[in-house]
């Protein structure tokens, strides 16, 4: 285990904060640190177009069949299958290669194929791979022109391309869709608080009040939509995270509990105890047999 989850930014010196890169290149160059968890700054789009590996996602084994499409969104805790170097390739992306505008912004942070709020977002390319295959090429084709004022726009718009066509095809796939409208709106919106507060704020009434809600209304929409009260949100994501630095740091419990907003250590244990009926150390030591 390391001292803390490795990181990574996106590489420094390209052209544009956008690389398509083939699985093979990427395992030959990064091997170590693509198999070890790690998260990093930007967007994954994996397409594994042969080869059966295992990706861990956040703890959870996703199975890839050949000819598959993974969308990782940022931070997202991962690890690749260290056994299989599956044929495919990796397209990578930051918030500022492509969110230029409102609209885009919008677009990338309500998107079902990085924001899936009931799954980790996967298609299986069967009849429309040709065409996947030529948007990928176009791409390709852009990356080895020099760089000009038209580069950046031409990358976003095929890009943008690959995604909306994705994102048909996962509906036609295994698919919940949520019903659009305030209440999904509500649950983004506090989806997104959430992340950025959760190890200094855990009180229902902080966040309904940023968001200008009451707080029966902010428990009427995230029921509505997932079933959960906002309380229980707050605590799933406060245990992801506990649970990540538990298994793959060796910060120690109090490091851990302190780093989440936990003044004693005591409080930590028994708040953990309380969503896994088990310590922290009983979970560490669980996960490392």
């Amino acid at each position: 285990m390391t001292s803390d989850i490795k990181k990574y930014s996106f590489k420094k010196g390209l052209p544009q904060e956008f690389e398509l890169i083939s699985i093979a290149d990427l395992y030959s160059e990064f091997f170590n640190e693509l198999t070890t968890p790690h998260r990093t700054g930007f967007y994954h789009i994996l397409w594994f177009q042969k080869g059966s590996p295992t990706h861990i996602v956040d703890f959870n084994p996703v199975k890839i069949k050949p000819n598959t499409l993974l969308f990782l969104n940022k931070e997202t805790v991962q690890c690749f299958d260290p056994k299989e170097n599956s044929g495919g390739k990796v397209i990578l992306f930051t918030d500022n290669f492509f969110c230029k505008s409102n609209a885009d912004t919008k677009f990338l942070k309500t998107s079902i194929l990085f924001n899936d709020l009931l799954s980790v977002s996967q298609i299986c390319l069967q009849k429309n791979s040709d065409l996947f295959a030529e948007l990928f090429k176009q791409l390709e084709t852009e990356l080895t022109n020099p760089k000009d004022h038209y580069q950046a726009e031409v990358l976003r718009n095929l890009l943008h391309n690959v995604m909306l066509l994705s994102e048909r095809e996962r509906r036609k796939q295994d698919f919940t869709e949520l019903k659009k409208g305030a209440d999904l709106d509500y649950v983004m919106l506090f989806k997104d608080l959430l992340e950025n507060s959760y190890k200094l704020q855990k009180k229902v009434a902080s966040y309904s009040r940023e968001l200008g809600l009451t707080e029966k209304r902010l428990n009427q929409a995230t029921s509505k939509i997932l079933d959960k009260s906002p309380k229980k949100m707050i605590d799933e994501r406060v245990m992801l995270e506990a649970k990540r630095l538990l298994a793959h740091t060796n910060e120690s419990v109090k490091e851990i509990g302190f780093e989440l907003g936990f003044e004693e250590p005591t409080n930590f244990i028994k708040y953990f105890r309380k969503h896994h009926n088990s310590t922290p150390v009983e979970f560490r030591e669980s996960f490392s047999l």
